[in-house]
């Protein structure tokens, strides 16, 4: 289970470019304008074979100085309730600002651990980051973000500070559902819908260091643990920053489950905020099914309409597209049932085995008719596949004579071919080219 390490620190200390470095990406726009940063980046990284997840919480700047210490405030706040570690960047070139006292006065209270890391340490000028010993903080951390110096001891001392892993679930057989979606969706409502006045069949277990509550369901034959985030509950604290509150909350839940149940707004449509919660699903490689909540309050129930809104969330949601798409509400309780059958048969496809035999005689001959596209004048061939056993999401490894030359849209044409001929709906597949 993944941990979260949330970097904070004022306007252009150089956060997305350490942001950017620890993910391997250029997902965070880099610039020298302050607050460039609106979105906050969510991304994996990778150290020493362990993986943990880096949020970047730019994005403070409202271009005025008083709303602006307010937002910095609250974001800093939810960043330290939320991640295992807390990295407070600052500029070793400009020094002490107001603003990081501000924001260090925040990081002294809390228990989590805080690293201080001295950013723009680019001709090893570690006299300059005496002066940060006053913020309170411990021994500054000298880096580069854009060079990269320094990044190896900082992740090495940042992998000393998660959390130990305290008790497991009790039955990892078991199937975790989580809930998620954008605020005032219908999350809440649906996990009470769930769960009903029969709370004596519920037991609640905490979780791991990750203080997510397991719910375990038991009845009408179903048995699993709804993965319910501390924050679906706790209603006081929503007033926050709303977007960058779901996203944090979501990231906890989603990484902590097998099934993703994603609530939509049927009066509000697909939003932007639903696809960065459907990408952080995908991205973690989870089961996903799709559930229109409040459709009791469309007008114009029609299958035309349905027909527009499933074509609308597939088209938006593609290249991934293979999921179960349900119409409800969950206050009249309108197929809260239906949801729960479709999460447990999405669960068992996800298990699902192909024989190495019937994956060949099925899918050789079609490979055969439809060979990969020669390229460089290269004949490319595909002798043999197989499913891998005991992986995480089902991944079938074909051999061939040049890997290399078999682009995506081929390993796409693949998986929708195995799609077609074995039930794997609602669950990402992985597919490889191997050399043979």
């Amino acid at each position: 289970m993944s941990n979260i390490v949330a970097i904070v620190g004022r306007p252009n200390v150089g956060k997305s470019t350490l942001f950017n470095r620890l993910t391997q990406t250029r997902h965070a726009i880099v610039s020298d304008e302050a607050g460039t940063t609106r979105d906050r980046q969510y991304g994996k990284c990778e150290w020493e074979g362990k993986e943990f997840s880096v949020i970047d919480t730019g994005g403070w700047v409202v271009n005025s100085d008083d709303i602006f210490e307010e937002e910095i405030r609250k974001q800093v706040s939810l960043a330290t309730e939320e991640a295992d570690v807390i990295l407070f960047m600052v500029d070793v070139q400009n020094g002490v600002t107001d603003l990081d006292e501000e924001v260090a006065a925040i990081l002294r209270r809390t228990k989590k651990p805080v690293l201080l890391v001295t950013n723009k340490m680019d001709n090893n000028e570690t006299w300059l980051a005496a002066e940060f010993y006053g913020l309170g903080l411990g021994d500054p951390i000298g880096i580069s973000a854009a060079t990269g110096s320094g990044t190896g001891d900082l992740l090495d001392i940042v992998m000393s500070k998660f959390p130990k892993k305290t008790e497991e679930l009790p039955d990892e057989n078991i199937p975790r559902f989580a809930v998620v979606g954008r605020p005032n969706v219908g999350k809440s409502s649906i996990i009470n819908a769930f769960i009903g006045e029969d709370r004596h069949i519920v037991t609640d277990i905490a979780g791991t260091t990750r203080d997510s509550i397991y719910t375990r369901y038991e009845k009408f034959g179903f048995d699993f643990y709804l993965v319910d985030t501390a924050g679906i509950r706790k209603k006081g604290k929503v007033s926050e920053d709303l977007e960058f509150y779901s996203v944090m909350r979501s990231i906890r839940a989603i990484e902590n489950s097998d099934v993703c149940i994603l609530m939509l707004d049927a009066t509000r449509g697909i939003e932007s905020q639903d696809l960065n919660i459907f990408q952080l699903i995908q991205r973690n490689q989870k089961n996903l099914v799709v559930v229109v909540n409040k459709w009791d309050l469309v007008e114009d129930k029609s299958q035309r309409v349905m027909d527009t809104f499933i074509d609308a969330i597939r088209e938006r949601m593609a290249p991934f597209v293979d999921f179960p798409i349900i119409f409800g509400s969950a206050l009249t309780k309108q197929r809260i049932f239906k949801v729960l059958e479709t999460a447990v048969a999405t669960y068992e496809n996800r298990r699902r085995k192909v024989s190495t035999h019937r994956l060949n005689e099925e899918m050789l001959p079609l490979i055969e008719a439809y060979p990969p596209p020669s390229m460089k004048g290269k004949y490319i061939k595909i002798k043999y596949c197989s499913q891998v056993p005991d992986t995480h999401v089902p991944t079938f490894v074909f051999y061939a004579n040049l890997p290399q030359y078999v682009k995506e849209p081929y390993r796409r044409f693949l998986e929708n071919k195995i799609r077609e001929r074995w039930n794997f709906h609602g669950t990402p597949i992985n597919v490889f080219i191997r050399q043979k």
